[in-house]
């Protein structure tokens, strides 16, 4: 054997050196995870992690091969037993989508492809304008319209608000910076606006006090007569008004902005108009609430979260631009090494034209899937479900003598709490979030808490396809047993 030879032999790789002996094992995994889900309603939504399993994650790095059983071993003993547990039927807390089996298999597919969506001539860059595509048309945006697959709402919010500040910046942002701008620009947004905008106004070095936030009414919606008078104050104070957010679902409450009202205030003010739908846009394909969300479709920019109400496996968000010309100018950049050929792999279009990554997973393939599986009236019947569900558990609370519900209840949001005759608020406080942390260690529901006009309370936010009726009545029925529990600890013998 020659030098040349004996070189070869000596290659490495990742591959399996027997492809049956995995293959068997990736069958094990198949099954284990139909029995997984299958099983899902009958673990608790929560639970802690014995210190065993907390120390296991302080091994050290490993420098040698184990066997890809003995990895999965691990992996099933200390990582599938303590999720998260957002898939689970009565896991309510934040705003959480409950993946789906489908797309899982798609998150596979696209992992053993490999594919790199910057762009290209290639399967996988088609299907992510295709399914960027198909989220236009949910929400009633035009075919031309720009639009980028990204990994959640606050990144999708990023791109909108970018797209906003160097259309209106007055500069070539871009070339020239912010510091080059003749005016400050000023956004607005209600009061129960998302954090992840404060979070740009940062990036965008334009600063928190460039976002002012608007009052909102008694159903927690942005005052429109309070934001006419804050774009007058700030242009005569010389600030340049520069974009409206409008939130299609607060993540407090659920309260839903009037999208036409300001639609009309920011034609009529020549400002951007963005929706942060991260939440609620996709009602506009649920058939008995959609009108909830009407003027959406008038938007300038629009933020979606695949991963929320089309339960898509994270991540995956979804950013909207009606202007696609003006979407592809804020962020492409052609450098000579991706330039592109009449044939070939390079002769596709360019997806990194339109965000910030150039480099991006496969995300559209998992969605693909599932709604191409289900189609999307069903997944529009289910946030009609969802919704539906959250008015009965609104129903029940308001039948309680001992729940209050703390704020309107306008989609799938429910905010509200336990009451205790005579507490403080400060006292209300601990009670309720006790009684949260009980529920949570007992594993019978995964509710989360907030504050709301300076009140603390408890907030169950149903975005679950899983969910059932009788699991809100559980809810309601193990509360009022906590609620005495916890009051009679309390309560000197």
């Amino acid at each position: 054997m020659d030098s040349f030879q004996e070189a070869a032999a000596a290659d490495e790789t990742l591959d399996p050196p027997d492809w049956t002996e995995v293959g068997a094992l990736s069958h094990r995994i198949v099954d284990d995870a139909i029995a997984y889900l299958k099983d899902v309603r009958e673990r608790p939504a929560w639970r802690e992690m014995p210190a065993e399993v907390r120390d296991f994650f302080d091994a050290p790095m490993p420098r040698s091969a184990a066997p890809v059983a003995d990895v999965y071993g691990d992996v099933a003993r200390n990582v599938m037993p303590y999720p998260m547990g957002n898939i689970h039927p009565r896991f309510w807390s934040w705003y959480m989508g409950a993946s789906n089996f489908t797309g899982a298999l798609g998150d596979f597919l696209a992992a053993v492809q490999g594919s790199n969506l910057g762009g290209g001539n290639h399967a996988a860059a088609l299907m992510d304008s295709q399914v960027v595509n198909w989220m236009k048309e949910m929400v009633g945006f035009p075919a031309s319209a720009g639009g980028t697959l990204v990994s959640g709402g606050s990144m999708a919010n990023i791109i909108g608000l970018t797209v906003a500040r160097n259309v209106k910046a007055g500069v070539d942002v871009r070339e020239r910076g912010v510091g080059a701008m003749p005016k400050p620009l000023r956004y607005y947004a209600s009061d129960q606006v998302h954090s992840c905008h404060r979070k740009a106004m940062e990036a965008f070095g334009l600063g928190n006090r460039a976002l002012r936030r608007i009052p909102t009414d008694d159903g927690l919606r942005i005052d429109i007569a309070g934001l006419k008078r804050a774009i007058a104050e700030d242009r005569a104070a010389g600030f340049k008004p520069a974009c409206v957010i409008g939130t299609a679902g607060t993540v407090n409450t659920g309260a839903v902005d009037d999208l036409q009202a300001l639609a009309t205030v920011a034609a009529g003010e020549d400002l951007w108009f963005h929706v942060d739908g991260c939440i609620g846009a996709l009602i506009a394909i649920a058939p008995e609430n959609r009108s909830l969300v009407a003027g959406i479709e008038q938007a300038d920019s629009i933020a979606l979260d695949p991963h929320k109400w089309l339960h898509a496996p994270f991540e995956a968000g979804c950013a909207l631009v009606r202007d696609a010309s003006l979407h592809r100018n804020t962020f492409a950049v052609t450098p000579e090494y991706l330039e592109s050929t009449p044939r070939g792999l390079a002769s596709g279009e360019w997806l990194h034209d339109y965000g910030l990554q150039t480099s991006r997973g496969f995300r559209a393939l998992k969605i693909w899937m599932a709604l191409k599986e289900h189609g999307v009236e069903k997944f529009g019947r289910l946030i009609d479900q969802n919704i539906a569900q959250a008015r009965h558990l609104t129903g029940l609370i308001e039948a309680e003598p001992a729940l209050e519900l703390m704020a309107p209840t306008t989609i799938n949001i429910v905010s509200f709490r336990h009451r205790l005759d005579g507490a403080s608020e400060e006292r209300l406080k601990a009670f309720n979030t006790e009684m949260m942390l009980r529920l949570q260690e007992e594993g019978i529901a995964v509710l989360s808490d907030t504050t709301v006009h300076g009140r603390h309370c408890l907030r169950v936010a149903i975005a679950n396809h899983r969910t059932r009726r009788e699991d809100l009545d559980l809810l309601v029925a193990e509360m009022l047993r906590l609620g005495q529990e916890i009051a009679a600890a309390a309560t000197p013998a």
